[in-house]
């Protein structure tokens, strides 16, 4: 058994960062997130089926014609699964359909704490690429920062990977919780154990026919 169910086990053993009593009360934040992408996750339905219990499906509908009604459908099956919704930078989107939260692109993430404010339940995540766009992220009032690309990732948007040490180091001056994502797989995951991650996140770290 491999794939999503190590991904899962691998992020159950991660030394998750003890929240700062000092800062603002943060929500419990799930280990796993399973981003979808139209090209590499084509059957999504296949993908809530087998989404581990707490973990958060984060739909990026890229416009889609289609996108709310695959995304009530997903909703559905999620929660289904004792797990959470996150629409990827449509916020519009998410409010209709009653979703967990949003994933914010890089160039969103000040829009965390507006969005923070109007919907306090939801989770909101932000993409960072850097050390400066994690603590922009924070500085914004996202929840949590998810940090790539980790290792080589086939995305096509991926830059050259942090790899575990640049990575620990930009964990350590983000100042919120962070993801990992790129490239982040049953190879690959144990490699992270040791990092005090919020959790992981991947696009193709598992094989939806697994169970």
């Amino acid at each position: 058994m491999g794939g999503f169910w190590t991904l899962r086990r691998t992020a159950g053993l991660l030394k998750r960062p003890t929240p700062d009593r000092k800062g603002p009360a943060r929500r419990a934040l799930p280990q796993l997130l399973v981003f979808t992408d139209p090209a590499r996750t084509p059957d999504l339905d296949a993908l809530a089926a087998v989404l581990p219990p707490g973990a958060a499906l984060v739909f990026r509908a890229f416009g889609a014609a289609d996108a709310e009604t695959v995304a009530r459908r997903l909703l559905k099956r999620v929660h289904a699964r004792r797990g959470r919704l996150l629409i990827g930078a449509d916020a519009a989107l998410a409010a209709r359909i009653g979703a967990d939260g949003v994933h914010l692109p890089e160039r969103a993430a000040g829009r965390a704490r507006a969005l923070k404010a109007a919907r306090p339940a939801w989770l909101v995540t932000a993409a960072a690429h850097s050390p400066t766009a994690a603590r922009a992220a924070r500085a914004a009032g996202a929840d949590a920062a998810v940090v790539s690309a980790v290792f080589p990732s086939r995305s096509p948007s991926a830059g050259a990977p942090l790899g575990p040490l640049r990575l620990a180091q930009l964990v350590r001056a983000a100042g919120l919780p962070v993801y990992a994502l790129g490239g982040v797989n049953d190879a690959t995951a144990g490699r992270l154990r040791d990092l005090p991650l919020a959790g992981l996140a991947a696009v193709e770290g598992f094989r939806a026919g697994e169970r």
